[in-house]
């Protein structure tokens, strides 16, 4: 372990690399293929586990192919800069041709937390878009996170199992007001429930009673509200506005919910619609009519899929985590 890494010596091995990779290929008679659309810079801790991760990443490969470099991050006040260099190749269904992208790993611990952005902006690939994926929530609440949000074009979060929601939102509303695009897991995750809703009222029937509607419910698990509650109950809301309706917002825990459950309930003159997560369905009344359709509960890889391919700026989002923010910061005592 080095307390110092050097950007030089690691593009000097991947140099080195992909020498090596080609020699080794063309004496098999296999071509190799070295693939880059982007780089993916991802901030993990190191007790994550590895494996986990890893398949995370090359499961993202094939579609979106990177330079990835991982940063596991190390608690202690030791300085602490480590790297190793690799390649991820895979070979397409029919073809004898790998096709390879390049893997940088770096443990670094908290004390070089300012280094960091040093060594990370040589090594982004040239001219092509930077992808910052915090999985740290530590690390989000450090005054390092800004300027290592500085080196991407886009910073995907995942505020998921933040304790305070009000601070949480807070801190990703700062971010959105950034030059990167931002994105937030917890968002993501909502996109089936957001389209199941808004399919519901493209019953004409069900349009027609929509001015009905004066109070908005979200149930969780629970103690405190986590962001996509909020997220989910401000969108609700804004979508209401937008028609014209103005809705009563309330959050609240629920025992018979568990993990990360959640209840969307809309009422109001005698009409109600009701969305419910059980297990891996998500159950959907409306008035005395019900229905189940599956919902499972989406993998790390489904959700950075989707955020991946989002290249603007998401105007339903920001207006939603605007509005989210501030109905929290409202209801903190």
């Amino acid at each position: 372990m080095s307390a110092r890494v050097s950007p030089e010596d690691i593009l000097r091995q991947l140099s080195d690399l992909w020498v090596q990779t080609g020699k080794d290929h063309s004496e098999s008679g296999a071509g190799v293929l070295r693939a880059c659309t982007m780089t993916l810079i991802v901030l993990a801790e190191e007790t994550e586990d590895p494996a986990g991760l890893g398949e995370t990443i090359a499961a993202l490969m094939p579609e979106h192919p990177a330079r990835t470099i991982l940063v596991r991050l190390r608690r202690g006040r030791e300085q602490v800069l480590a790297e190793r260099v690799y390649a991820q190749c895979w070979m397409p269904f029919g073809e004898r041709r790998q096709i390879c992208c390049e893997r940088i790993e770096i443990t670094a611990s908290d004390a070089s937390l300012a280094d960091l952005p040093s060594v990370l902006e040589p090594l982004v690939a040239p001219d092509l878009p930077v992808i910052l994926w915090s999985r740290s929530g530590r690390l989000f609440a450090a005054p390092e996170f800004a300027r290592l949000s500085a080196i991407a074009s886009k910073v995907i979060v995942d505020s998921m199992d933040l304790p305070e929601a009000g601070r949480a939102l807070a801190g990703i509303s700062a971010l959105a007001g950034g030059a990167a695009l931002l994105g937030d897991l917890s968002w993501t995750q909502l996109t089936r429930w957001r389209e199941m809703l808004s399919r519901l009222f493209e019953n004409r029937e069900y349009l027609a009673r929509l001015p009905e509607i004066s109070s908005v419910r979200v149930c969780f698990a629970g103690d405190r509200a986590p962001v996509f509650a909020w997220y989910m109950g401000a969108w609700v809301v804004n979508a209401l506005a937008g028609a014209g309706i103005r809705a009563e917002l309330k959050l609240q825990p629920d025992p018979a919910l568990s993990g990360r459950g959640l209840r969307v309930q809309l009422d109001g003159g005698g009409f109600r619609v009701l969305l419910e997560r059980m297990e891996d369905r998500l159950s959907i009344q409306v008035g005395e009519i019900s229905q189940c359709t599956n919902l499972p509960h989406p993998t790390d890889y489904v959700l950075l899929r989707e955020e991946l391919a989002i290249t603007r700026r998401d105007a339903v989002f920001d207006r939603t985590l605007a509005s989210a923010a501030r109905l929290a910061a409202s209801s903190s005592p």
